[in-house]
């Protein structure tokens, strides 16, 4: 009698198995849709185990990103090497710009141009907006008449984030083949030109940037090392968001002035009020949790409109690297940064993931070590 019991309890666990299992397929393929193919269900399948502990972004036929453990814990000791055969999904890439451009554009959303302000407006700030701000007429000489990305399209473009992954990475000379390199936040490059290589054709400018930076720019000194590196730029894009947040105002006026008086070679471009709010509509719409999207998360949103394949160096959100070396927060200086503190605006090891599951997926490639080829 008790044999048949086990008999029978062994039975019953394993019917409880089977369809446990033909539940956990039937809902991958749900999410999948009919676009994946025998091949996505399979490696799905494989990753079940792992399933309620992942960050992952999962395209299908009609929505995109989704799916993404908010836990920057779980994500920090999960990371795998990026794949050294990957390959571009030029169908997911194109699905994935069309369900952005239902959010924004990043021909129009890159900039307000000259034909929307006029010297004396008054502005809302995205962050204070109980603060306002008028229009300078600097900033509104320096406003675009026609947006700087129109028309623009490019075979490959670079995104360079900066983190101190980019050392000893060798990644310069790959980078700066690409027909379309954007930077973030004045970077420095040409000392660092073996690893993050020199061409830039935009650059992003925080206005915090020049406190940190530039020492708030409090003597001639410190003016000429700004001008220096505007001047490097030499006809680059410069992308200044002016309308972030009150505290910038009075360092957004100081570049203006000093691009207008010295005749800085740049072409300077103010975000959209909504842009960024659209680009965290746009993830948060896709479970991608972010608390507000990074210099790096926004560019990648932005490039998707004008970039046949995107690539994504010195993306690295956690103090140690894949060997378990320590790795720096910016390459160029020393600056301490904590990931996962909840006083952050960012949510950056979660932004990281999403990406690295775009990478897998192949709408993107994100390089976290060393560059194929370097010496």
């Amino acid at each position: 009698m008790q044999l048949q019991f086990r008999s029978w309890m062994l039975a019953a666990l394993t019917l409880l198995v089977v369809f446990l299992i033909f539940a956990d397929i039937s809902e991958i393929e749900e999410e999948i849709g009919n676009s994946g193919g025998r091949g996505t269900i399979r490696s799905a399948v494989n990753s079940l185990h792992s399933k309620s502990n992942r960050a992952e972004v999962v395209i299908n036929g009609s929505s995109s990103p989704a799916v993404v453990d908010r836990s920057n814990e779980s994500i920090k000791h999960n990371i795998q090497p990026a794949s050294a055969k990957w390959r571009h999904n030029q169908t997911l890439s194109l699905r994935i710009r069309k369900q952005i451009l239902k959010f924004l554009d990043a021909e129009k959303d890159i900039s307000v141009l000259k034909g929307t302000l006029k010297p004396g407006d008054i502005i809302h700030y995205i962050f204070d907006r109980d603060s306002t701000m008028n229009v300078s007429q600097n900033l509104y000489e320096l406003l675009p008449r026609t947006s700087p990305l129109k028309n623009k399209h490019f075979g490959t473009c670079a995104i360079v984030g900066n983190s101190g992954v980019l050392l000893n990475s060798g990644c310069g000379e790959e980078i700066d083949t690409h027909s379309f390199v954007i930077r973030c936040n004045l970077a420095p490059v040409q000392e660092y030109a073996r690893d993050v290589g020199i061409k830039t054709d935009l650059v992003t400018m925080n206005p915090s940037v020049i406190q940190r930076a530039f020492e708030d720019l409090v003597n001639a000194t410190w003016r000429e090392k700004l001008l220096q590196r505007l001047h490097s730029l030499n006809g680059s894009i410069l992308w200044i968001p002016a309308f972030m947040a009150r505290g910038g105002k009075e360092r957004v006026e100081w570049v203006n002035e000093l691009i207008l008086k010295h005749h800085v070679n740049v072409r300077t471009a103010y975000p959209s009020l909504r842009l960024l709010h659209a680009v965290r509509g746009y993830w948060l719409t896709n479970k991608v949790h972010i608390k507000r999207p990074t210099t790096g998360l926004l560019m990648y949103t932005l490039a998707t409109r004008f970039c046949n394949q995107i690539y994504l160096y010195g993306f690295w959100p956690f103090p140690l690297d894949q060997n378990q070396n320590p790795v720096k927060y910016h390459y160029y200086d020393s600056l301490k940064y904590g990931y996962t503190s909840q006083a952050s605006p960012h949510t950056m090891p979660l932004e990281f993931k999403a990406l690295k599951s775009l990478h897998d997926q192949g709408a993107l490639k994100l390089t976290v070590g060393r560059c194929d080829g370097a010496t």
